[in-house]
């Protein structure tokens, strides 16, 4: 019985030891707070909000693209798109920048 309790207890030390192990990723919002433009940095004249949304609209109804190049963050600022986010691929990146660049009135890119 002494040798159950122990092997009992030794079990569930080593879970509790292997659990505090996992490291934590940072936190890199500081780091990244001066990094680029965010989306309340949006322009807010009529040709801006437009071009943003059509260039939203080429990229979400693109079905070969995954859930996160469609949640790509678009900023429209006097022309210029800057396109910010996670995508699975290079060649997703490309495909999202391509389809942004597609878009007449796009006189820049930042991907």
């Amino acid at each position: 019985m002494r040798g159950l309790f122990a092997t009992l207890i030794l079990c569930i030390g080593c879970s509790v030891a292997s659990a505090q192990q996992q490291p934590v990723k940072p936190d890199n919002t500081r780091a990244n707070r001066d990094g680029g433009q965010t989306a309340d940095q949006q322009g807010m004249n009529k040709q801006d909000r437009m071009l943003t949304q059509q260039i939203r609209k080429a990229i979400t109804e693109d079905k070969s693209l995954s859930t996160y190049a469609h949640n790509v963050k678009v900023i429209s600022q006097n022309g210029t798109v800057t396109l910010r986010g996670p995508v699975r691929s290079e060649d997703e990146k490309a495909a999202v920048e391509a389809k942004a660049k597609a878009i007449a009135g796009v006189t820049t890119v930042n991907n």
